[in-house]
């Protein structure tokens, strides 16, 4: 059996992908090359590796096998390059990161800058997905690192604190809920809502925890950042859920209120989950722990403010608003 590395890499990616198609790009190879490297390998198997169906690819029994060698012998030439890259004068690789929208969008950026700009042989593969797909594809080895809400069951993985925020509610200034300090999300859905894209994380959880009461979010516009979800919501063209680190820096220039949600899953403690630290390259290792090394980001009292909803009694008179003449109408 005579498999170099450029098959193995190639089947991996063919594979993640569910497409000959998309794997030859990864691989920048042409897709006829990437076929008979593919068929060459069948050929000394003496055995299908892939199911060609119309919609894709998928691993047969034999390709299964074959993909979980794979990953190992490529871990293993990873870490040997890095070992021999310390004597060639500094770390090279890729390191594949999955996140979810919150840390994707208030965290990573200056994280990961920071990284970058130390560590210019290190490349990231950043992918946004939802919090138990990135567990999914971190347990599988589809990842290397995953930034994820602690909610989400990661039973078998490494797992490390990264950041605290919380979700929020932004209004204009004259919307019918400004004058409520907190509320329920099954008592908002009645208004329509400025979202994110239907591809990201946080829109397909949203969606997704309106459907399990019931309730369709009606969305009037959708957008590609948080930022610009505030500047409709100044608007008044709906309300928005975001991070209250954002609500809070654009409530400074724009005419918006915050409203705390007293729903549990508003809380968002996010965490770094690996398969096991010392089975990562060198590089990657120093990623995680550049990440992991500001958390907390603020100080303790600071902390605590941000997670504790604001108004102590003042919930009361939140309740005496629009948000519960529409808390009627779900229930």
């Amino acid at each position: 059996m005579r498999f170099d590395l450029t098959d193995l890499r190639l089947f991996l990616h063919v594979v993640e992908a569910g497409s000959i198609t998309h794997g030859a790009e990864r691989m920048r190879l042409a897709i006829a090359a990437a076929s008979t490297r593919i068929r060459d390998m069948e050929a000394t198997l003496g055995t299908p590796l892939l199911n060609r169906e119309r919609q894709g690819v998928q691993p047969t029994e034999a390709g299964r096998t074959l993909l979980h060698h794979a990953r190992v012998m490529l871990q293993q030439a990873d870490r040997m390059r890095e070992d021999l890259a310390e004597y060639a004068g500094g770390l090279r690789g890729q390191v594949r990161l999955m996140s979810n929208t919150n840390a994707l969008t208030e965290f990573l950026p200056e994280a990961l800058s920071a990284f970058l700009a130390a560590h210019p042989q290190v490349n990231i593969e950043l992918e946004e997905r939802l919090s138990d797909e990135i567990v999914a594809a971190v347990a599988n080895g589809t990842a290397d690192v995953g930034i994820v809400a602690s909610t989400v069951e990661v039973a078998g993985l490494e797992v490390l604190p990264f950041r605290v925020d919380r979700f929020v509610l932004v209004v204009a200034t004259n919307h019918p809920l400004a004058a409520a300090e907190q509320s329920a999300f099954a008592d908002i859905l009645d208004f329509d809502f400025v979202g994110l894209d239907r591809a990201s994380a946080l829109q397909r959880f949203l969606c997704e925890k309106a459907e399990r009461i019931g309730r369709r979010l009606k969305l009037r516009v959708q957008l590609r950042s948080f930022d610009a979800i505030c500047r409709l919501v100044e608007c008044n063209v709906g309300i928005g859920v975001v991070p209250a680190t954002t609500a809070e820096r654009h409530s400074k220039t724009m005419s918006i209120r915050r409203i705390e949600l007293t729903d549990e899953w508003a809380v968002r403690r996010l965490t770094i989950c690996l398969r096991r630290q010392a089975d990562l390259p060198l590089y990657a290792r120093e990623l995680v722990r550049h990440l992991a090394k500001d958390y907390p980001v603020e100080p303790q009292r600071q902390l605590s403010k941000l997670l504790a909803p604001r108004g102590g009694n003042s919930a009361a008179r939140g309740k005496g608003t629009a948000s519960h003449a529409s808390a009627k109408r779900v229930t």
